[in-house]
């Protein structure tokens, strides 16, 4: 999937808001429960859409966030850890919440992503 958003962003010669070696960081944006799933990349500004890929954004608002650190196998963690904070605190999860992936890295000791769920 990612490569076809790649494909369409380099296209239209965006700039990407990421930085260091890779020009983009991914974004796997979950809308819902069903789960209904965006999988694309931050980039500087709004552009064309062509074929299956879309212009988007993610919600405005408050989160509840997290910086997962280590193999992206351990997410369910960082997601579990920031539904139990909500709960223990009082605050409301919206529905929506995405993980923003840090730049790739061989050793996966050394990756990293930002996980928000969207707060009520």
């Amino acid at each position: 999937m990612l490569d076809e958003v790649y494909a369409v962003v380099k296209a239209a010669e965006m700039d990407g808001a990421g930085h260091g070696e890779d020009r983009w960081q991914n974004v796997m944006f979950y809308k819902d429960d069903v789960p209904n799933v965006e999988v694309g990349v931050l980039a500087a500004g709004r552009f064309s859409g062509a074929g299956n890929v879309i212009s988007s954004a993610l919600p405005g608002g408050v989160t509840a966030a997290a910086t997962h650190r280590g193999p992206y196998t351990g997410l369910d963690l960082t997601h579990r850890v920031i539904r139990d904070w909500c709960a223990t605190h009082g605050r409301q999860l919206a529905g929506p919440r995405w993980e923003i992936y840090g730049h790739w890295r061989e050793d996966p000791r050394e990756l990293e992503a930002e996980v928000h769920y969207l707060l009520s």
